[in-house]
């Protein structure tokens, strides 16, 4: 800078102070100003949109895509373009080389002017590097698959409702519907194994939450129980796991007080003197709590599944097992614990309650009807409001 200019810059700087305003406390209330307005719209998009809630965190899920915060997009973006041996120039050289630039821009950028068209070089290269973190951005949100959509319960209520499923599905055919426990039958490898009750207080008394977790996460493969926990092999996420840990201690800990929504949720309606029942409001909470454990993909079920009613009305290997109108059916009769070509008792190890049987006979006697309005239109008189009854309700 030539005297002249130096001279010239000190002056306005002189007359500037001179004119201008004081750190303190001009300076300090507008910048206390601008942060508590930040902080409250912070607080306001915390309240009024918040964050999409995810799972925990779970190492063996191998379906989750992991990316960072948005502001870090750029960045990680970047390292598709870096082969694999120098992630480190990706993850740390350019990062620090940014991170002292910065530093040490005071030095030297000596340009004692201000005004952008004076600063030609500074803007193009700020500008370039803006535009090329945007395209970047921009390039990760584009290429990220879409995330799978998981079951997420973030209520207690929610959690044992999201285990009462888990555990119809992974546990029933072993350790029973109430966790009764008894004979295992149709289960290759336990044939004939006899399980003791899980539900008992010697049970639920004995063994922390952390222990149940750690049983259904690790198995125990000397007593024939196999892992479940997809870090070891099984299927179960870790949200899973905990969720079934859940439902297991409020439904079957006595200390431990199951809410009332659950409950409500948990029970079948009962049905109305001349009531038809529905296939949807009915048989579907029966079929999922006593029968989806074994009739599923993969299990000893001569092909009869029944995960839904096209299945439950078609599939098997010995079609139609239900016949509209007629008590002869092989499901009813199954369920009246004859053992006929079709198969045996269902359930193998304890026989339905005499009102759920009673529900099923209903059901056929009425025409196997799907939805609930198919089965009002049957139904020779209005049908009062279903109420739940606690008889289907899940009890030691």
């Amino acid at each position: 800078m030539n005297p002249e200019k130096e001279k010239e810059y000190l002056e306005n700087y002189k007359n500037s102070k001179a004119s201008g305003y004081k750190f303190y406390p001009d300076i300090i209330y507008k910048d206390l100003l601008i942060s508590f307005s930040i902080f409250l719209l912070l607080v306001l998009l915390a309240a009024f949109f918040g964050v999409k809630a995810e799972p925990p965190a779970d190492p063996s899920d191998s379906s989750y895509v992991p990316r960072p915060e948005w502001y870090f997009l750029f960045l990680f973006q970047l390292l598709e373009f870096i082969p694999g041996q120098l992630e480190w120039v990706g993850t740390f050289l350019i990062p620090t080389l940014a991170v002292l630039a910065l530093f040490f821009m005071p030095f030297f950028d000596r340009n004692p002017s201000r005004h952008w068209k004076k600063r030609k070089a500074a803007v193009i290269v700020m500008s370039a590097i803006v535009l090329g973190m945007l395209a970047l951005t921009i390039m990760a949100v584009v290429t990220t698959p879409p995330q799978e959509e998981a079951a997420l319960a973030t209520t207690l209520s929610e959690q044992i409702l999201l285990g009462q499923d888990v555990y119809s599905i992974q546990c029933v055919e072993c350790h029973g519907a109430e966790g009764e426990g008894g004979e295992i039958k149709g289960v290759e490898g336990l044939e004939g194994v006899i399980l003791k009750p899980i539900h008992s207080q010697d049970e639920m008394y004995t063994r922390s939450d952390d222990t149940l977790f750690t049983i259904i996460d690790y198995g125990q493969p000397d007593l024939g129980m196999p892992p479940f926990g997809k870090g070891y092999g099984g299927e179960l996420s870790r949200g899973d796991i905990q969720a079934l840990v859940n439902f297991m201690r409020y439904t079957w800990d006595d200390r431990s007080e199951l809410p009332e929504e659950v409950a409500q949720a948990g029970a079948i309606p009962a049905l109305g003197p001349d009531e038809v029942a529905s296939y949807e409001v009915h048989i579907a909470p029966i079929i999922k709590r006593y029968c989806a454990s074994c009739h599923r993909p993969g299990k000893k079920n001569n092909n009869y599944l029944m995960r839904d009613y096209n299945e439950t009305m078609t599939s098997g290997d010995h079609v139609p097992n239900i016949i509209t109108g007629n008590l002869e059916s092989n499901l009813i009769l199954m369920l009246g614990r004859q053992e006929i070509e079709a198969g045996g008792p269902m359930p193998p190890t304890k026989a339905l309650k005499p009102e759920l049987i009673d529900i099923f006979k209903r059901w056929v006697l009425g025409g196997a009807p799907h939805t609930a309005a198919e089965a009002a239109a049957r139904s020779p008189s209005p049908q009062a409001t279903p109420e739940a009854t606690s008889a289907v309700t899940p009890t030691p």
